[in-house]
């Protein structure tokens, strides 16, 4: 008879996904995992099949808590120009509001995991992809209505946001100068004409 899992699966995947931040996959041990979750070794095996299970769980509640909003926030139908400025200032808030200086899991899983573990390939694809399209979406109707100049390709100018974003991430980890990062947010948001 198999048992009933006697944890809140949610509650350990968010303490995973939180101690992945702060030490990356191969740094996170299982211990630390068991630590962090406060559910035992065994459960998490049973639960999740392996360290990479939990990693890959920690991916989509990741893409669920932060990648989600953010696309639904780009859907909202406000202007683009003040829609991009928040979206830009919500990260560098982000960022300076993180004391613990956690990565943001999207930049740590492809900088140790990408080049050799195609299923966290894939789950950044489509995280990533998914803020490209909302993003696109925003610059392509903005051009279209003149709020943005059109010398750019839509797609080009949505996946140049989108390394801003994560650059600001980047640099927010190693020095979250509130003052740096607008600055590096105000001339992204000059550029787009």
């Amino acid at each position: 008879m198999a048992r009933i899992r006697e944890f809140d699966t949610e509650a350990a995947v968010d303490a995973a996904m939180n101690a992945f931040r702060r030490k990356g996959y191969e740094g996170t041990s299982v211990q630390d995992l068991v630590d962090a979750t406060g559910v035992g070794r065994g459960s998490l095996y049973a639960a999740f099949g392996s360290k990479e299970g939990l990693y890959l769980a920690a991916l989509d509640r990741y893409r669920l808590m932060y990648a989600t909003p953010l696309v639904d926030i780009l859907r909202c139908g406000a202007p683009a120009r003040e829609l991009l400025r928040e979206v830009l200032v919500g990260v560098v808030d982000e960022v300076v509001r993180d004391g613990s200086r956690r990565a943001c899991l999207i930049v740590g899983a492809s900088a140790e995991r990408v080049a050799h573990d195609p299923k966290v390939a894939a789950h950044l694809r489509t995280t990533t992809s998914s803020l490209e399209d909302a993003l696109c979406e925003v610059v392509a109707e903005a051009q279209a209505q003149g709020q943005l100049g059109s010398a750019r390709d839509a797609r080009d100018v949505a996946r140049f946001l989108l390394s801003v974003m994560q650059g600001l991430r980047v640099m927010g980890s190693i020095n979250p100068d509130r003052r740096a990062l607008m600055a590096s947010a105000e001339v992204a948001l000059d550029s787009l004409g």
